[in-house]
This record gives structure tokens, C-alpha cells and sequence, in this order.
């Protein structure tokens, strides 16, 4: 794995202790950045001087070492509204500047982070491979000319060069996840409502998650303890579910024949070794069938939900098509083949999934597969656009479908020298058991919460 840079926990210490101050890590940030030159990470970054400027009234509030996250830096993707600051969503045509700011990011900044720049990503958050943009496309930081994954693609790369220690993104499909797995960092998709998506340009507004990339679990949980909250105003809104009480996991591993890899045998052997360790991180290992997964993530872009983005983007479509990207041109206009019919009927097949998938969190607590299956560069995903981008998305279309918790956390390279994620993921508000499954993959020490039998709290929610 990489050693993106210091973690919000180091950066605190620093800050808190005098060693540091936020305006020396402003400097370093924009120094940082300035250094990358235009890379495809940013579509607009706080200039040098207001950033200092930011980060100096900061330091001058009353008590500010005290605030839980005084003076961290941190990126916002630019589908999300930070007012003042134009909302792209990588199609200038559509761009706007916002005049409110996301109620997510407005606690982020009421804590005292530090708002850097609003990141890249596929236009329209539409798309999991980082190349749908008209701004310079972004690459992994593993070099090859390897995708950077999207749609969060800038905020994956802001993390993993070091120049935040985490970004604010989304995930409709995938898109907090891939590119984490492609970058080496952790992208955790909590459960939908736990991050108010007030503020949010919607790619699909019954699916989209706002989500949190980092390097480290335990950023994750202090920047979480900051952003979540019951939103009146976000009707998919909802409070946390319990804390992991340090029982023994039962973690899912689906046969291998369930799992692709797409002629990737250097992906399935860095996989393989990956589930043969499981038995050292204090869990008893269950099968279970990723079939009824797999099927409700066929629905995603197979039915109706294609559609959903018409809501959003129907109108600016009609009016100025030649704005667009050909490639999200062409999903856009998919939906307009779904009627009324096709939309009940996928609806009543996904209720279907929704009760066998139900069944297994009586078995296990989490599973545990491949984030991504395999990997392309930016000049096979170009080639074929559609088809790559199903691919990367075979293991997490299903989330936000079957109402699940997701992390992607990385586990090293694989013999190649490419990136391997693995992901756990859980049912609806099981997210701390999530992240503490997580936090055992990766060896990071993480203290258990208040001691709730999450198992009888998720059967009662069942």
C-alpha cells in the first residue's frame, strides 16, 4: 500500500500540539497541488493565497484548537455545493455558482476543516473509470496509464497523493469505491441517510450515498463522527445504526466460482491469497451465495434506474445535447426506452432480491469479495467504453440497490504491481460492524463502540 501523507489524526496532533498550524498546512497543500500542475485531480482548486487566508481564520476563532477537526484540509467532488464556489460537474456548460453550501460540508467546516478545492470526476457523476470529462483525464497513482476509476476520481487521487488526508464524494454505483481500489486508499459508502445529500447535484436520487474517502479507518471515523446527522430536509435521511459490540465476525466468502475476474488470473490469485487470510483476523468464515447480489446489480443499468437521471439532467439534454460528453449523451438517452411497466417490474424483482439478500445477515455479519475484478488503462477504457465500465462496476452496482454499507480497503499489489481492494460490505446501518471488519484486513487497532447486540438490533430492523 501507499504512505499517501499525514492522516487527519497527525495533522490534529500537529495542529493542536503548536508544531504545526493550519496555515502551514495550507502552504503545504497548495504547494502540493501547484507541484501536480493540472493533472486531472482538481476542476478548482482554492487559490494559494485565499487558502492560507481560510486557514488563518481558522487558527483565530475562539477556542480553535479545540474544534475536532482544526485546520485539516480536506476536498469536496464537484458535484456537491460549497457556496461561492462554481459546481461543475464536469460540463462547464452546466456549471453554476452555488450560493448555499451543502449541510455535510457546512459541519465540516463548523468543526474547522479546511476546504481545499472541488475535485474531479466523470460528468454527471455518471460513470466508474475517471475518463468522462472534458478537464484533463486523471490517472492512477500506480502509473501505467492505469484508469483512475470514477466517478469520484479526483478525490481518490487527492487522497492517495497526500495532498488531503480525505475527501467528501458520492456513490450511486461505485463511485466512492472504484476509485478508491484503483488508488490504494479506503472508500467507505455508508448506509444511504446516514450523510445528508442536501446540496448534491443527483445522479440518481433514491440511490445516491455522499461518502468518504481516506487513508485509514480511523480517519473515517472521526471525520464520520463530524458529518453524520439527521437531515429534516433529506427525506432519505436516517440515524446510525448500533455501535459493533466486539463479538467475533462472521464474515461471508462466496465460493469461487461465484467470482469473476475476467481472464484477470493475477487478480484472482491476489484475491485468493487475500480470503486465505481471513482466518487470522479473529472471524469465522461462512459461504454464501453472491448470486442474488449479482442479479440486483444487473438491474441497475439493465432497468429502469437509468432512467432516473432524466429527473436531473432531462432538460439540459433536450436544450443543449452538444454539451455533453457523447458517452454520457448516450446512457442519458437510454432511459427514455423505459415506460411505466418496466419500472414497477423491476421494482417488484428487486423486493424479490431484497428478501433472499435479507436471509443472509442472519448468517453472517459482512462479506467479503473483490472491490473491482480488474483493471484498464485509460486507452482500453476509451476503446470500449460501456463494456469497461460494466466490468468495473460488477461487484458494487448492488449496494445502493439491496440498501447495503460498503468499504473498499486496500490490500497491497498484486504480483503486477497493480493495486488490490478488497470489499466488505453489510446491511443497512450494520456500518461500524463494517468498519470494524475493515479495520481488522488492514491491522488498524480501532476501539469497540457501546456494546449493542448489533445482530438483534439488525433482526428487529428486519
Amino acid at each position: 500500500m501507499l504512505n499517501p501523507g499525514p492522516t487527519v489524526a497527525e495533522i490534529l496532533a500537529s495542529h493542536e500540539s503548536g508544531s504545526g498550524a493550519p496555515t502551514s498546512t495550507a502552504a503545504r497543500v497548495a504547494d502540493a497541488i501547484a507541484a501536480r500542475g493540472a493533472d486531472g485531480t482538481w476542476i478548482t482548486p482554492v487559490p494559494r493565497e485565499r487558502l492560507i487566508a481560510a486557514a488563518a481564520e481558522i487558527e483565530r476563532r475562539p477556542g480553535a484548537r479545540t474544534l475536532p477537526l482544526y485546520g485539516v484540509p480536506f476536498g469536496v467532488k464537484d458535484s456537491i455545493d460549497v457556496a461561492g464556489w462554481p459546481t461543475t460537474l464536469a460540463c462547464p456548460d452546466y456549471a453554476y455558482t452555488a450560493t448555499d453550501t451543502a449541510p455535510a460540508v457546512r459541519r465540516l467546516l463548523d468543526a474547522g476543516a479546511l476546504f481545499v478545492g472541488k475535485t474531479n470526476l466523470d460528468q454527471f457523476a455518471t460513470g466508474l473509470n475517471g475518463t468522462r470529462t472534458p478537464y484533463p483525464v486523471p490517472r492512477s497513482v500506480f502509473g501505467g496509464d492505469l484508469i483512475s476509476g470514477g466517478s469520484s476520481s479526483g478525490s481518490a487521487l487527492a487522497v492517495a497523493l497526500g495532498q488531503v488526508p480525505f475527501c467528501v464524494a458520492t456513490d450511486t454505483a461505485g463511485s466512492g469505491r472504484v476509485p478508491a481500489a484503483l488508488n490504494g486508499i479506503v472508500g467507505w459508502k455508508p448506509s444511504r441517510g446516514l450523510i445528508s445529500t442536501v446540496g448534491l447535484v443527483p445522479a440518481c436520487r433514491s440511490l445516491d450515498c455522499l461518502t468518504l474517502m481516506a487513508s485509514r479507518i480511523e480517519d473515517l471515523d472521526r471525520v464520520f463522527e463530524v458529518i453524520a446527522a439527521p437531515d429534516p430536509d433529506d427525506p432519505w435521511s436516517r440515524a446510525r445504526g448500533p455501535r459493533y459490540d466486539g463479538a467475533r465476525l462472521r464474515i461471508g466468502l462466496p465460493p469461487e466460482s461465484d467470482l469473476e475476474f475476467f481472464g484477470d488470473e493475477v487478480y484472482r490469485r491476489a484475491h485468493l491469497a487475500i480470503r486465505a487470510r481471513l482466518g487470522g483476523v479473529g472471524a469465522d468464515r461462512v459461504p454464501v451465495s453472491l448470486r442474488p447480489f449479482l442479479d440486483a446489480g444487473e438491474l441497475l443499468y439493465q432497468g429502469p434506474w437509468v432512467a432516473e437521471r432524466l429527473v436531473e439532467f432531462g432538460d439540459f439534454l433536450a436544450e443543449r445535447p452538444d454539451s455533453i460528453l457523447p458517452v454520457i449523451r448516450e446512457i442519458l438517452t437510454g432511459g427514455y426506452r423505459f415506460d411505466a411497466v418496466a419500472v414497477f417490474r423491476a421494482q417488484q424483482r428487486l423486493q424479490e432480491l431484497r428478501a433472499i439478500v435479507a436471509r443472509v445477515w442472519s448468517e453472517v455479519d459482512v462479506v467479503v469479495v473483490p472491490t473491482i475484478g480488474t483493471t484498464f488503462t485509460v486507452d482500453q477504457v476509451l476503446a470500449d467504453p460501456i463494456a469497461t465500465n460494466t466490468v468495473l462496476g460488477h461487484y458494487t452496482h448492488f449496494g445502493n440497490l439491496l440498501d447495503l454499507t460498503a468499504v473498499a480497503v486496500p490490500m497491497g499489489v498484486a504480483a503486477d504491481g497493480r493495486p488490490v481492494s478488497a470489499m466488505v460490505f453489510g446491511p443497512a446501518l450494520a456500518d461500524d460492524t463494517v468498519l470494524a471488519a475493515a479495520a481488522r484486513l488492514l491491522d488498524e487497532p480501532r476501539p469497540t463502540g457501546a456494546r449493542t447486540d448489533v445482530r438483534l438490533v439488525q433482526k428487529e430492523q428486519r
